[in-house]
């Protein structure tokens, strides 16, 4: 089956893609001026494949721009001609997506285990104490103490162990993502943990998917 070929992604060869790429060329450099106002800090983040998740990089912004450089945008607009790069991301933010749904999903779970689990055990300290003897009850109280504190140190590592799984997954798939698109021949991406790194790689991402956007709206225009 044949792909659909949007405003940015036409076949192109000999002048046609000297044509396309100064097209993109230009986006590109006009939506390098508008990130600053539109990407606060956050919010990009939201949106963007794995480098740009939060807990990878500052929330405050600092200007990036003296990093993309007319070559930098050059690179990528060649990497972005034949259409397959828009694909590649729209595939990395529907992977992201479910991974985090998954892990989100995760945790709520042992979050409802530990509410049950605290539940249960407070109804059974109750009824102990009700059928307990009253002058065993200071001695029923103390051991109930010690098993509340037992159950809580149990919850809190177990959601110490699945926050550091959430990060290490998500760190994961970061790499994935860099590895993926540097062998797209993406300018910029590569395998880092820099947070300076990320920041880039989360900006040029950004400028990806507002490029595709404006694209998939000119396509609905033509319509």
């Amino acid at each position: 089956m044949e792909r659909y070929a949007g405003p940015f992604e036409e076949p192109v060869d000999g002048a046609r893609q000297q044509e396309r790429h100064y097209q993109l060329l230009s986006a590109l450099q006009s939506l390098v001026k508008e990130l600053p106002r539109c990407a606060a800090a956050g919010q990009a983040a939201e949106a963007a494949p794995g480098p740009a998740r939060a807990h990878r990089v500052p929330s405050v912004r600092s200007s990036f721009q003296q990093r993309l450089s007319y070559t930098t945008l050059s690179d990528l607009a060649l990497a972005l001609l034949d259409g397959t790069v828009f694909e590649i991301v729209q595939g990395l933010l529907e992977i992201q997506h479910l991974t985090e749904k998954s892990l989100y999903n995760q945790r709520l779970r042992l979050q409802n285990e530990h509410r049950v689990l605290r539940q249960a055990l407070r109804q059974k300290h109750q009824e102990a104490q009700q059928a307990c003897q009253p002058h065993n009850l200071l001695m029923l109280q103390a051991a109930q103490q010690r098993e509340q504190e037992a159950v809580e140190h149990r919850i809190r590592e177990e959601q110490r162990a699945m926050d550091q799984k959430i990060v290490l997954e998500l760190d994961r798939k970061v790499a994935d993502q860099q590895s993926t698109l540097e062998k797209a021949g993406v300018a910029g991406f590569y395998v880092t943990t820099n947070p300076q790194e990320l920041m880039l790689q989360m900006n040029l991402l950004e400028l990806i998917r507002k490029l595709q956007q404006r694209g998939c709206q000119a396509g609905k225009a033509a319509l």
